[in-house]
């Protein structure tokens, strides 16, 4: 049987850092994220209990909330750790979270942020995808489909043009 306490206590937690998250209380919601996920170390592996699964969800809204605490370095890791699961196996939970979708808006943020540009550029176009793509329903959807169109035009402004398309000086006068 499964130590009900843990699994309670870890679902509160996660709870709580998207309650956080929404409200903007950052600092918060990272501090539940990382008490969901180590309230879930506490299932033995025996158990029957998705913790890949679970703490891919934990990652994919600690990757926003961190963030949004400009600490990128550590946001582009848990969107990575969230990606890893959501590539290989999909969403968790279809139906309530579009955790997937954030994990790859937190990434290209991220990247956009540490001046990867081009990455960010590919994770903002793969998250522009994903949206248009969703046939649930997606709170917020026009917001963060105006946003990665924002994002992906000014990461193309400022991008170096391709120098195979550019001339040389000498080459006008040849």
């Amino acid at each position: 049987m499964k130590p009900l306490k843990q699994v309670a206590q870890a679902y509160m937690a996660l709870s709580e850092g998207e309650k956080g998250l929404q409200e903007g209380a950052f600092e918060d919601a990272v501090s539940e994220y990382q008490k969901a996920m180590t309230f879930t170390r506490a299932i033995p592996e025996e158990e029957v209990f998705d913790h890949d699964g679970f703490d891919a969800l934990c990652h994919a809204g600690l990757a926003g909330a961190l963030g949004k605490l400009d600490r990128y370095e550590e946001s582009l890791a848990s969107a990575d750790k969230a990606l890893r699961y959501f590539s290989r196996r999909g969403e968790l939970h279809q139906d309530e979270g579009k955790q997937w979708i954030t994990a790859v808006v937190s990434r290209a943020l991220a990247l956009a942020r540490i001046g990867r540009t081009e990455e960010a550029l590919e994770a903002f176009r793969m998250a522009g995808e994903m949206v248009v793509e969703r046939k649930g329903e997606l709170p917020g959807k026009e917001g963060l489909q105006k946003m990665v169109a924002a994002n992906i035009a000014m990461l193309q402004t400022s991008m170096p043009k391709d120098k195979a398309k550019r001339k040389a000086w000498w080459e006008f006068w040849s």
